[in-house]
C-alpha cells in the first residue's frame, strides 16, 4: 500500500522519478489488533453484555507506543483503511475473523498541528454514525441543547463544513438531529416551533421522563438520559453524552447493527503527564462507550491501569483496565518480550533490515528499479537501527545531494540529523531533557546511574524519562534500560540546536558525574561480581577514554579483571578520537582489550600491542607493570625465552602486584630449559599468589611422575576453588587431567569432564588445547585416524603457543610409542627436534626416547630432580601399562 510522496515529487525536477510513500508491512500489529476487535466483538454480543454497567472492566481499547518517527501515525492510517474496506487490506494481512460483520472506522488526529478540540472529538464521532441514515435522539438532543448553549447563534452546519467533517462523513447529521427535536416534540404534543430549540424543549422531555409517560417509552429505557438532561450542558456534562451514544448504538436491530472502532492518534499532544484535563475527558469517553473500540496510538505507554493516577482521572487501576495493566513481575514498560508489549500494550517495533531496504528501494524509483543503490540503502538501514524516521530523512537528504548536481555515495550517509534530536525533546520537560543527554553517555542505566550522571537529587525525571519509548527495557540486564540505538547516537553525534543545547564542558561534567557513579557501583559490590566488574569496566573505560578522564577506581577494577583469568570480552565501541594512544584511560583499554583478545589473536599480535601500551608510558607504574608481564607472558608462548626473562625479571623486582607471578614465570622459564631443581626450588617460594602447587605439578609430570603430579594440580585447583578464581581452577583441572590421561584413560574421561565443565563460560584459549590434548592422550594407541591431530596442529599455529605445539607433538610420541611404530615415532620425535632449536622443551626429546625406549645418542642436558634413568623408567613404564591396558581389552 502507497501513496504519493509529494515532499518527494517537489524536491526534484526528475520527471521520471517515482516517489511513494511506502508503506512496510506491519502484519504483527493487525494480527493483534484483529484478534483484539474479534476478541471485542464476542464480548459485546454475550446475552449478559450491558452498555449501561458502569463498573464491568473494560476491554475496549488497544495502544500502539513507539519513539517518534516509528511509523504510527501511518500504521493509524493504514489500520483504518485495512478495516473500512477488503480491497484497502494487504492479502498478506488475511481475511479477519469478523468477515460480514460492520465495522465503521474513525481516525481522529489528536496533534496540536491538527487543532482537535474534545468538541471537534465528540462530533467526528457523532459524524460518523450518520452513516447509520438515523437519528441518534438520546444524544441528538443532549448534544444540540449543548450547542445552543455554548455556541449562540453558530450554526452547527457550517461549523461541521468549516472542519471539514461535513466533507468527510456528509451532510446527514444536522438533519438527523433537527428530526430527532421534531420527532420529540410531536411525541410530547409540543408546537412544531417548539421542535427547532433544544432548549425549550429539554425540559418537557425530561419531566416526561421523570413522569415515566408512554409517549417516550423510546427513551425510557435509557435510565441517565434524564440527569444528563437536567445537567449544566457545559464541556464536563459533554464528556458524559458519550453514554448516551453506546446506548443509542445498543438500541439498533441486528440487521443495522455497526462496530465503531474509533482510532485516536498522536496521543502524546493530548496533554503532559501534569495536567491531564483533556485525557481526562478523553477516557470518560473510552469508558462510557463500551461497545465501542478504541486504537490508540501515540508515544507513550498509557497509565490508566497505574492505580497512582486516581483522581487525576476517573477510571484507573488495573481492574478497571486490565489490558492495560502491567504483570507484576515486569517492573516497567518494556521488557523485550514478544510481541513487544503486554496486554493491550504493544510497542512499535522498529523496522528489520530487510524492511528499511524494502521500503528504501520502493520510495524513489525510475522505469521501475530504486534509484537508490544498494550499497546506498545499506548504510542508511545499518545507520538507521530500524526507524523509519530516519529513513525518510535520508530518502530527502539523497534528493537534496542530486539537486546539487552531485551522484550520492555511500559516505553522504554516515549521518546524523538534528530533526531527530527536536522529535525527540519535543514533548520532554527541561529536566527529562537533562536526563535524556546524561544516560545518551551510557551503553545501559537504571535509575540510581540515571539520576547521579545528571547531578540531580530527585528521581522524578528519571522516572518520568524511562517510560518514553526511545527508553527500552530488559529486565534481565545488569542495568535494566537503555536508549534506542539511533537516538542515542543521534543525541550524542548530530549538531543540537535545541535551546538547551550543552557545551562541551557540560557534556564533560556529565561523564565525569556518570563515571564517579559507575564508580560507586563498582565499590559498593558486596563480593566478587564478576558481571558488574566487567559492567561497570567497559562502561567506564569508554567514559574515560571519549572525555579524556582520570583513571580513578578503574585502575582498581582493572587489576579485579585480570585476577580471576576470565578474560570476557571487553573492549568498548571505537572512540571518538581515534589518534592512536595519548592519554592513561586510551592506554588501559588498548592494555585490558589486548588480554582479553590474546585468546582469540596469534601471539604474535598480543606481543605487538602490549609492546605498544608499554613504550607508551602513559600507564601508573603498577599497570605498566601489568603490560610488562603480560608481555613476558606472550613472549614466552611465542619461544622467545630471553626477552620474557627481562621482563619478568623487572616485574618481579618492583615488587608490585603481579611479583609472585613474574616470580613463578621465572621458574616455568627454568623449567623450560630443563633446569628442574631451579624451577622447583622457586615453587616452594611462592605460595599461592605464586600458584606454587601448579609448579610443583609442571616440574613432576616431565619426570614422568604423573601421580604427584596429579596431586599437585588437584591441591592448586582446591586452593583456586577456595579463593574463587574461576580461571586458575579451570586451568589446574585441566592440567590434571593432562597428567592422569597418561597413566588410567577412565579417570582422565572423569577428570576431562570437570575440566570441560570448569571452562564453561570462561575464554581460556591454552587450557582448552590442554583439554584437547589430553582427550588425544587418553585414547592414545587406540586412535584410528591422526587427523584429529592434523586439525589441532592448525588450531594451534593460529594461536602461536609453542608450549601447546610441544605437548601435542609429545602425545603423538606417546601414541606411536604405544604402537611401537619407530617409523612414525622417528618422525614425530624429528618434529620435537625442530621445535626445541630454541633450546626450551629440549627436553621433550628426551622423553620421546625414553617413552620408545630408545638409546639417546645425546642428552639435552636437562638437570632431572632425580636420575635420567629413573625418569626413563618412569616414562616406559607408561607406555607398557597402556599396551597391557589395551590387550586386556581385545
Amino acid at each position: 500500500m502507497a501513496g504519493r510522496d509529494l515532499r518527494a515529487l517537489f524536491s526534484t525536477n526528475d520527471r521520471g522519478l517515482e516517489a511513494v510513500e511506502a508503506f512496510t508491512n506491519r502484519q504483527l500489529q493487525w494480527e493483534l489488533v484483529a484478534a483484539a476487535l474479534a476478541g471485542h466483538l464476542r464480548l459485546v454480543a454475550e446475552p449478559g453484555f450491558d452498555v449501561e454497567d458502569l463498573e464491568r472492566p473494560r476491554h475496549n481499547v488497544m495502544v500502539f507506543h513507539g519513539v517518534g518517527g516509528i511509523g504510527k501515525t501511518t500504521l493509524s492510517r493504514k489500520l483504518e483503511a485495512a478495516l473500512a474496506g477488503a480491497d484497502q487490506r494487504p492479502a498478506q494481512w488475511g481475511e479477519p475473523t469478523w468477515s460480514g460483520q460492520r465495522i465503521l472506522p474513525v481516525r481522529i488526529d489528536m496533534a496540536r498541528s491538527a487543532g482537535t478540540s474534545f468538541e471537534d472529538v465528540v462530533l467526528t464521532i457523532r459524524a460518523a454514525l450518520a452513516e447509520l441514515g438515523r437519528p441518534l435522539p438520546a444524544f441528538d438532543i443532549a448534544l444540540r441543547r449543548y450547542w445552543e448553549t455554548q455556541h449562540p447563534g453558530e450554526n452547527l452546519e457550517e461549523y461541521l463544513r468549516r472542519g471539514g467533517l461535513a466533507g468527510r462523513f456528509g451532510k446527514a447529521m444536522p438533519q438527523q438531529m433537527q428530526s430527532a427535536l421534531a420527532d420529540a416534540a410531536q411525541a410530547l404534543l409540543l408546537p412544531g416551533t417548539v421542535g427547532t430549540a433544544a432548549g425549550a424543549l429539554v425540559g418537557s422531555l425530561t419531566r416526561a421522563l421523570r413522569e415515566r409517560r408512554q409517549t417516550v417509552r423510546a427513551l425510557a429505557g435509557c435510565t441517565r438520559l434524564a440527569d444528563l438532561l437536567e445537567a449544566d450542558p457545559d464541556l464536563d456534562a459533554l464528556s458524559f453524552y458519550p453514554h448516551l451514544l453506546a446506548w443509542e448504538l445498543a438500541q439498533l436491530p441486528a440487521d443495522k447493527r455497526v462496530m465503531p472502532v474509533i482510532l485516536l492518534d498522536t496521543f502524546e499532544d493530548v496533554g503532559d503527564r501534569t495536567h491531564r484535563d483533556l485525557e481526562r475527558l478523553i477516557q470518560r469517553v473510552v469508558w462510557l462507550m463500551p461497545n465501542c473500540f478504541f486504537v490508540i496510538t501515540g508515544r507513550s505507554r498509557l497509565q490508566w491501569a497505574d492505580a497512582a493516577l486516581q483522581g487525576q482521572l476517573d477510571y484507573t487501576g488495573p481492574t478497571a483496565w486490565p489490558g492495560l495493566a502491567l504483570p507484576a513481575t515486569v517492573p516497567a514498560a518494556r521488557a523485550a518480550r514478544p510481541p513487544h508489549g503486554h496486554g493491550r500494550q504493544v510497542l512499535v517495533g522498529d523496522f528489520s533490515p530487510e524492511d528499511c531496504d524494502d521500503h528504501l528501494a520502493r520510495r524513489l524509483t525510475r522505469d521501475g528499479e530504486p534509484l537508490i543503490s544498494e550499497e546506498i540503502r545499506q548504510v542508511i538501514t545499518d545507520r538507521s537501527h530500524g526507524l523509519p524516521l530516519y529513513l525518510d530523512l535520508s530518502v530527502m537528504r539523497f534528493l537534496e545531494i542530486r539537486r546539487t548536481g552531485r551522484t550520492p555515495q555511500p559516505a553522504d550517509f554516515d549521518h546524523d540529523f538534528p530533526a531527530l534530536i527536536a522529535r525527540t525533546l519535543s514533548d520532554l520537560t527541561p529536566d527529562e531533557r537533562h536526563v535524556l543527554r546524561s544516560v545518551a553517555l551510557l551503553d545501559a542505566f537504571d535509575l540510581n546511574l540515571a539520576t547521579a550522571a545528571a547531578g540531580l537529587r530527585h528521581e522524578a525525571p528519571a522516572l518520568r524519562l524511562i517510560e518514553r519509548p526511545f527508553v527500552r527495557e530488559n529486565v534481565f540486564g545488569l542495568w535494566p534500560y537503555h536508549l534506542h540505538g539511533l537516538i542515542r547516537s543521534t543525541v550524542r553525534g548530530a549538531d543540537d540546536q535545541a535551546d538547551d543545547r550543552w557545551s562541551a564542558r557540560d557534556w564533560k561534567q556529565a561523564a565525569q558525574r556518570a563515571l564517579a557513579a559507575l564508580g560507586e557501583q563498582f565499590s559498593a559490590r558486596p563480593g566478587p561480581d564478576r558481571m558488574l566488574l566487567v559492567g561497570c569496566l567497559r562502561q567506564g573505560l569508554a567514559l574515560a577514554r571519549d572525555f579524556r578522564l582520570d583513571l580513578d577506581w578503574l585502575a582498581d577494577a582493572a587489576w579485579a579483571y585480570v585476577s580471576d583469568s576470565v578474560w570476557e570480552p571487553l573492549a568498548p565501541p571505537a572512540g571518538n578520537g581515534g589518534g592512536g594512544m595519548t592519554t592513561a584511560a586510551d592506554a588501559l583499554v588498548e592494555l585490558l582489550a589486548t588480554l582479553a583478545r590474546r585468546q582469540h589473536e596469534h601471539r604474535s599480535i598480543t606481543v605487538s600491542r602490549l609492546a605498544a601500551v608499554a613504550r607508551t608510558g602513559l600507564l601508573p607504574a603498577d599497570l605498566h607493570e601489568m603490560a610488562v608481564y603480560y608481555l613476558a607472558k606472550a613472549q614466552r608462548d611465542l619461544g622467545d625465552s630471553a626477552g620474557s626473562r627481562r621482563g619478568m625479571q623487572l616485574v618481579a623486582d618492583g615488587d608490585g602486584p603481579l611479583a609472585p607471578a613474574a616470580r613463578r614465570g621465572l621458574a616455568h622459564l627454568a623449567r623450560l630449559a630443563g633446569d628442574f631443581p631451579t624451577a622447583h626450588d622457586v615453587a616452594q617460594t611462592l605460595g599461592w599468589e605464586g600458584r606454587q602447587h601448579r609448579i610443583e605439578g609442571d616440574v613432576y609430570w616431565p619426570h614422568g611422575d604423573m601421580n604427584r603430579a596429579a596431586a599437585a594440580y588437584a591441591a592448586a585447583r582446591d586452593q583456586a576453588e577456595q579463593h574463587n578464581i574461576a580461571g586458575e581452577r579451570a586451568t589446574s583441572q585441566a592440567q590434571r587431567a593432562f597428567v592422569l590421561a597418561f597413566t588410567d584413560p577412565a579417570t582422565a574421561d572423569d577428570e576431562l569432564h570437570l575440566a570441560e565443565q570448569l571452562l564453561t563460560g570462561l575464554d581460556l584459549r591454552a587450557t582448552t588445547l590442554t583439554t584437547k590434548i589430553a582427550a588425544l592422550i587418553r585414547d592414545a594407541g587406540a586412535i584410528s585416524s591422526l587427523e584429529p591431530v592434523r586439525l589441532l596442529r592448525a588450531e594451534i599455529s593460529n594461536a602461536g603457543l609453542t608450549s601447546a605445539e610441544a605437548a601435542l607433538e609429545l602425545a603423538v610420541c606417546f601414541h606411536h610409542a604405544v604402537q611401537d611404530d619407530h617409523d612414525k615415532i622417528s618422525a614425530a620425535i624429528s618434529r620435537l627436534r625442530t621445535l626445541a632449536r630454541g633450546g626450551d622443551y629440549a627436553y621433550y626429546v628426551d622423553i620421546a626416547h625414553f617413552m620408545a625406549d630408545l638409546t639417546l645418542a645425546q642428552t639435552s642436558g636437562p638437570r632431572w630432580l632425580d636420575s635420567e634413568q629413573h625418569t626413563r623408567d618412569r616414562w616406559r613404564g607408561l607406555v607398557i601399562a597402556r599396551q597391557e591396558h589395551l590387550q586386556a581389552r581385545l
